[in-house]
């Protein structure tokens, strides 16, 4: 019989061995005592992608990557530690709540450079087909994440630092609430994107721009991040939908006390959004070097739609 989360934390007030123990998967706050290699790998990975991510900001000096990308590494180096120290110590509640915090949160910092590199694409091949300005992205998708940082956050501090399963019940709805509005938020930033991506293929513009600039040229490069930036958006979609099911089980549902689901919907997911931007780096993918506009009579002005920071 799998124990209630209040069960677990009065078992292991009383028990301070657990740590040299063996106990039953369902002892476990997990359900399952996490596989060492599993942890092992994500725990490489990310370390990888994150070190790539420094070095890769540093090189290009695009700092906005130090915050978002690079933040997003550092809290699953930190969630996936703690899973490794669960592997050890199964019934510790310390790792269980650092993992459960850490791979919840990490993820969002993610979805702000997505965010950020597609205000620039935006900027690079016209402004004029998208609803919303560069401008615009950052002042409504970035906010809206730090919001659901923050409620996520909250919800995570509340159930860790829960004594009773009535408290960490608490704790969890909140931090469903604040999957459900980042889940949302991609939502509403895809149909966005998708009516921006149409627009230009079929040269249909919202408006007129009145600076002589309406299309920049799509490029392969353009192409290729811009292919990048919905693949990265979807794999995080897919995550953002299973830990939604997850968290809505509660505690003690079967999503969350199935190791596999985790491994493939929640770290597979944010290693292939991670590293995607390892490989398809907007330092190289959006030199403004390579843009030149398909208006012959805006080739002047050029330098307006080459990549610059967004206000």
């Amino acid at each position: 019989m799998k124990l209630s989360l209040a069960n677990t934390l009065v078992r292991l007030a009383i028990r301070q061995d657990d740590s040299d123990s063996s106990p039953p998967d369902d002892d476990s706050q997990y359900g399952y005592v996490p596989d060492e290699s599993v942890a092992i790998l994500f725990l490489v990975l990310f370390g990888i992608s994150t070190a790539l991510h420094v070095g890769q900001a540093t090189y290009f000096r695009l700092w906005w990557l130090l915050p978002t990308a690079v933040l997003c590494g550092i809290g699953e180096v930190i969630g996936w530690s703690g899973r490794l120290w669960s592997s050890i110590s199964p019934l510790a509640s310390t790792p269980f709540t650092i993992q459960i915090s850490s791979t919840i949160i990490a993820p969002t910092p993610l979805l702000a450079a997505t965010f950020i590199i597609m205000a620039r694409i935006v900027q690079r091949l016209g402004t004029s087909y998208s609803r919303l300005t560069p401008k615009w992205y950052t002042i409504i998708f970035l906010p809206c994440d730090i919001i659901a940082l923050v409620v996520q956050g909250v919800g995570g501090g509340i159930a860790s630092s829960a004594d009773t399963l009535e408290g960490a019940n608490k704790g969890a709805k909140i931090m469903l609430g604040g999957i459900a509005f980042q889940f949302l938020v991609i939502i509403v930033f895809s149909a966005i994107a998708l009516d921006f991506t149409q627009r230009y293929l079929r040269d249909k513009p919202v408006r007129r721009d009145f600076d002589g600039i309406q299309r920049g040229a799509f490029t392969p490069r353009l192409k290729t991040m811009l292919a990048a930036l919905g693949f990265s958006t979807t794999v995080l979609f897919i995550r953002s939908v299973y830990r939604l099911i997850e968290l809505n089980g509660g505690w003690n549902g079967r999503i969350i006390h199935t190791e596999v689901y985790f491994n493939v919907l929640d770290g597979a997911m944010v290693i292939l959004a991670i590293f995607t931007l390892n490989f398809v780096h907007p330092g190289v993918f959006l030199q403004p070097t390579e843009d030149k506009l398909s208006n012959p009579e805006s080739s002047s002005s050029s330098s307006m739609v080459q990549m610059r920071p967004v206000s």
